[in-house]
């Protein structure tokens, strides 16, 4: 059966140098009206927590949320989805230090006034901040991490780093761990402490 995920594999084939006619079926057939343009996987966790926490099912309101595997890509995966080919609704989230690729890839695209968010590093940073170290560690502890936690702490390069960016960095140590605290952190948050970039991003789907 053809889902939202089926779709995002064919325009990440499609941006690959597949054809393009089995995103434009997919499209078509789940009459898909927007896609979020995210960096990786962790973010893409992220927003469908944060969809799910308020009631929101986004595949089902025609949204796809598309990890692109890193912020150069924008421009190719904006060529692809927006005016210049299926002329979905475009919006994302991206790091500071990426802003530029995004307005460029939009302004490229003919997008340039579709609106994207940005965190002031990354979006782990956001939600660590959001929570607070002690929250954090909480979290860490109950996912069974501590002691990995407490061993990467004891790491020469750590030492007299802020408490955040040593979080912050852990995060990213073992594969798969982002993508999962990207759900853990963002199911833990309070309701009105949501970091800015994200709230608004869902906000204006």
């Amino acid at each position: 059966m053809a889902d939202m995920g089926s779709f995002r594999e064919a325009v990440i084939a499609w941006a690959a140098g597949g054809p393009g006619g089995p995103a434009r079926e997919l499209a078509a057939r789940l009459s898909v009206r927007a896609a979020v343009l995210l960096e990786g996987p962790s973010d893409a966790a992220a927003v469908d927590a944060l969809a799910a926490r308020r009631g929101r099912d986004l595949a089902a309101e025609g949204i796809c949320v598309l990890p692109m595997g890193g912020a150069m890509s924008v421009g190719r995966f904006a060529g692809l989805l927006g005016p210049p080919g299926l002329d979905l609704r475009l919006t994302g989230l991206c790091d500071e230090a990426e802003r530029r690729f995004y307005a460029d890839g939009l302004e490229r695209a003919g997008a340039a006034r579709q609106e994207f968010f940005v965190c002031a590093a990354d979006l782990e940073d956001e939600l660590i901040r959001a929570l607070g170290v002690a929250r954090v560690a909480e979290l860490v502890r109950a996912e069974g991490d501590v002691r990995a936690l407490q061993t990467f702490l004891r790491q020469p390069a750590q030492q007299g780093r802020p408490a955040e960016q040593q979080l912050r960095r852990f995060l990213g140590t073992k594969k798969g761990r982002k993508i999962h605290y990207g759900r853990v952190l963002v199911e833990a948050l309070d309701p009105d402490r949501t970091p800015a970039p994200l709230d608004d991003l869902l906000g204006g789907l």
